[in-house]
């Protein structure tokens, strides 16, 4: 994807000027090499960096950060406040599982970025410590754990209603910012959306 493009994209989403518009969410086996693609993204975009547990997770997160420091890019950590900190993170990812951890984390680093993942409105409603909400999946993926999509119009009225900003996740692409961005959305995530 060329970094005038996802530019051009995550212009059209409104929102805190503290958050990322465009999320790259990493994965092992998908993206094996992340800071290839973090090396396109636009200044200003996020990292999410999920290690699920890599025995390299420190050197790589650490690169990571690197890379971030000299795009101007923000690394998230997901799942792993530890390794956020030892890395000086800009902030954690926590997967629906984890996002009653959200008000805990906020309070012992008020400095972070602290997102959560939702696939119901009703866990979105229930994510009022976080910064921002990665409500997936929009539309169908090939992730595994994307499960059935919302669509726009339900995910539009999630985004919405939710107390905090939304970020689409889940089959979005660049063709589809500007629709995301008039439903409500405050950007939009991905790993396809990036590598493709």
């Amino acid at each position: 994807m060329r970094t005038s493009d996802l530019r051009r994209a995550a212009a059209l989403f409104r929102g805190p000027p503290v958050l990322p518009r465009l999320w790259f969410f990493t994965d092992p086996e998908r993206t094996p090499e992340p800071w290839r693609t973090a090396t396109q993204l636009p200044a200003g975009s996020a990292v999410v960096y999920r290690h699920f547990g890599a025995p390299d997770r420190l050197v790589t997160a650490r690169r990571l950060q690197r890379l971030c420091v000299r795009r101007g890019l923000r690394l998230i950590v997901g799942a792993d406040a530890a390794l956020a900190r030892a890395v000086t993170a800009a902030g954690i990812h926590l997967p629906e599982r984890m996002a009653a951890e959200a008000a805990s984390i906020k309070q012992q680093e008020p400095g972070w970025i602290v997102t959560v993942a939702a696939h119901s409105a009703e866990r979105a409603r229930a994510s009022c410590c976080a910064d921002a909400i990665m409500l997936s999946a929009i539309y169908p993926s090939q992730s595994p754990s994307a499960g059935e999509p919302i669509g726009l119009p339900e995910g539009g009225r999630i985004a919405k209603s939710a107390p905090a900003p939304v970020v689409a996740l889940g089959g979005v692409t660049v063709a589809c910012a500007r629709e995301l961005a008039r439903a409500g959305f405050a950007g939009m995530a991905g790993i396809n959306l990036f590598v493709e």
